[in-house]
């Protein structure tokens, strides 16, 4: 029986996720599990902790392609892997038929979790491995009762494509997860109550909610010192990080993807205004798969536009760069990289970096956009009144001025929450309801409609805006957190 893996770490949230999980043991037979999800987002953590309820916990992975690697290379790998975790000698596979066999015959009684991380690199050179997975799934696996088998993956096309649209699959996977960002609730667990919000989020407009950039966070130490250590000195964890993460997740080489982000990282674009960035060379088509597959990892967003009379979505998409960790690399850490990694960057404060305050309201925006359904509570809004909710934008005409909303929820009763964010170090004051209303006077709404402005801040407002009473509700974004 293999030891679970020695952790200090204490874990924190995924209590969906886990339940999931162990439901699954409810059943009487073999369950098949694809967990998905960007790099560092806690799929392997979630596994071993779910791995407690289990007298037997058995995990492969595959060699990561930091080179080339040959199918001799990930079988030899997987080789070494089955005499550590069975203690047992080693053996020399050619194929991996028979090396997925000699596990098989050791996993075929009693209550076990069996997991594949990383699949997508385990196989990548045998073309065909995915079918021999299915057959160790359908001959062996299965016959055991008591058996959870999880595979995973931060390749979330590749698996999209080679396991949940491969019709060899269906019918056979028990639940599908994928994993987003921890809710700010889960995050203010990373520090002790006695911090401040503003800290706090100043610290997760740059990490967002995963959770490895959050466990490397020294909680006594303050918002610039932590940044300063992880951003802008030689070594810091995130300095390189957006190189590791790009590193065997996409199903071509990375250069696209990442000129793709940098053509975001000031703001969301249409695809044609991307591919303009991008010189007009790419072909739209190819750009819609290449979007198509960073927004699956997790990287960006598309927002639909919508018809408020109708409710549907238009042909108008955006797309915006949600992981706040790439927009702050991409702004700040790219440039510098060459300074940073001599100790030459002379780093003097967050607010004293070009364009701070519009990034931070960008980073801000992403916070609230992963965190809507705790907005939605605070307004009173119920899901199920929900007809559409978007950072919304109207494309200017001769007639209509283009108008820009953070966030827009639409409800069926004819309600139109406005949502502004505002990141500030100090108050915000009473320009902000002329600020909205000049945004409202623009926005085109059908008669019968309310227009409900709603305020997300940071860092408090001023008494002369409470007084006015011109905001349907102020939210302090603090109150995510809790």
């Amino acid at each position: 029986m293999s030891k679970m893996p020695s952790t200090s770490r204490h874990f924190i949230g995924r209590e969906r996720e886990r339940q999931l999980l162990l439901d699954l043991t409810q059943k009487k037979s073999a369950s098949f599990v694809v967990i998905q999800g960007r790099r560092r987002i806690g799929k392997s953590r979630l596994v071993e902790e779910v791995a407690k309820q289990f007298p037997r916990f058995y995990t492969f992975s595959g060699l990561p392609p930091d080179h080339p690697t040959t199918k001799k290379e990930q079988l030899d790998e997987f080789s070494r892997q089955i005499a550590r975790q069975f203690h047992t000698a080693q053996a020399q596979y050619n194929d991996w038929g028979d090396a997925l066999w000699a596990v098989a015959e050791r996993v075929q009684a009693g209550r076990t979790l069996l997991f594949f991380d990383e699949i997508s690199w385990m196989g990548s050179e045998d073309p065909t491995f995915l079918g021999k997975i299915k057959n160790f799934w359908d001959i062996y696996l299965q016959k055991n009762p008591q058996l959870l088998f999880v595979v995973c993956g931060s390749a979330s096309a590749w698996i999209e494509e080679n396991i949940l649209a491969n019709t060899g699959f269906v019918g056979r996977i028990s639940l599908v997860l994928t994993m987003e960002e921890l809710p700010l609730s889960d995050c203010n667990k990373f520090w002790p109550s006695k911090i401040s919000a503003y800290e706090k989020l100043k610290i997760l407009a740059i990490t967002g909610g995963i959770p490895k950039y959050l466990e490397e966070i020294y909680p006594q130490k303050s918002a610039e010192d932590n940044i300063k250590r992880l951003c802008f000195s030689d070594g810091g964890f995130l300095v390189e990080e957006f190189d590791h993460i790009f590193s065997g997740i996409f199903l071509r080489s990375s250069s696209l993807y990442k000129q793709i982000l940098r053509s975001l990282k000031n703001k969301p674009c249409t695809q044609e205004e991307i591919s303009q960035t991008l010189g007009g060379e790419t072909k739209l088509g190819r750009l819609s798969e290449y979007l198509w597959e960073l927004e699956l990892a997790g990287f960006i967003a598309k927002d639909h536009m919508w018809n408020f009379k109708s409710g549907q979505d238009t042909r108008q998409r955006r797309y915006r760069l949600s992981d706040n960790y790439i927009r702050f690399y991409l702004k700040y850490i790219e440039k510098n990289r060459s300074k940073i990694e001599r100790n030459a960057f002379a780093f003097k404060s967050l607010t004293s970096l070009p364009e701070w305050n519009a990034i931070m309201g960008l980073q801000c925006e992403n916070l609230v956009l992963h965190n809507r359904e705790q907005v939605r509570k605070l307004l009173g809004i119920a899901p199920e009144d929900v007809i559409c909710e978007n950072p919304f934008y109207q494309k200017p005409t001769k007639r209509i001025p283009g108008c820009q909303i953070d966030y827009l929820i639409q409800t069926k009763f004819g309600t139109l929450y406005v949502c502004e964010i505002k990141f500030s170090k100090s108050p915000i004051g009473s320009t902000i309801s002329q600020e909205m209303e000049q945004k409202l006077r623009v926005l085109t709404v059908p008669r019968g409609f309310s227009l409900r402005p709603v305020l997300l801040h940071v860092n408090g407002v001023t008494e002369e805006v409470v007084d006015a009473d011109y905001f349907a509700a102020i939210i302090d974004l603090g109150q995510l957190l809790k």
